[in-house]
């Protein structure tokens, strides 16, 4: 997750802080529309690919 929190803040020039509050808050949207995918996006976020793309696009509909 330190991986897009740097990339928001080096895109947007907003603070570490205000960038971790901004991947949260989409994270949670995320995980709240589309729950079956948030344990995915966990692993994702945690270096844990395996299967995790396939997954979630299987669940999306992709």
């Amino acid at each position: 997750m330190d991986n897009l929190i740097k990339m928001v803040v080096d895109k947007t020039g907003i603070s570490a802080e205000q960038a971790k509050g901004a991947v949260d808050t989409v994270l949670g949207f995320i995980k709240e529309k589309v729950p079956g995918i948030g344990d995915q996006i966990d692993g994702l976020l945690k270096g844990e690919t395996g299967d995790v793309v396939k997954n979630i696009s299987g669940k999306l509909g992709f």
